[in-house]
């Protein structure tokens, strides 16, 4: 496995299962970002109990494509989701994936 670090990266790891370091590397395209959380949600699903599971799901129902989801609607949805993920240690992809998309409506 090949990691590659520039300059002013800084990287503390610990335990074990660790996946890496996940960055952005060029403009958010928001289909991309969703089928990518979608997906990272869905491996996650299996690994939280059946409550934390129920949130996940409402959630994605209610993000739907990111088109029909009122702003506010849509980060409500991400923040449940992140909320989800962050308790577990296998949500750090879903988490990056929930941070990549609200930055974008910063951008």
């Amino acid at each position: 496995m090949s990691n590659s670090f520039h300059f002013g990266d800084s990287v503390t790891q610990h335990g074990d299962h660790n996946i890496g370091i996940v960055k952005n590397q060029g403009p958010l395209d928001p289909q991309a970002a969703l089928r990518e959380l979608t997906a990272a949600v869905r491996l996650l699903r299996d690994q939280v109990p059946a409550e934390d599971r129920e949130v996940l799901d409402e959630s994605l129902e209610e993000i739907g494509d990111g088109s029909t989801a009122s702003p506010p609607a849509l980060r409500r949805a991400l923040r449940n989701i992140s909320g989800v993920a962050s308790l577990v240690r296998a949500g750090a992809p879903v988490v990056a994936s929930v941070r990549r998309i609200m930055e974008s409506f910063d951008s």
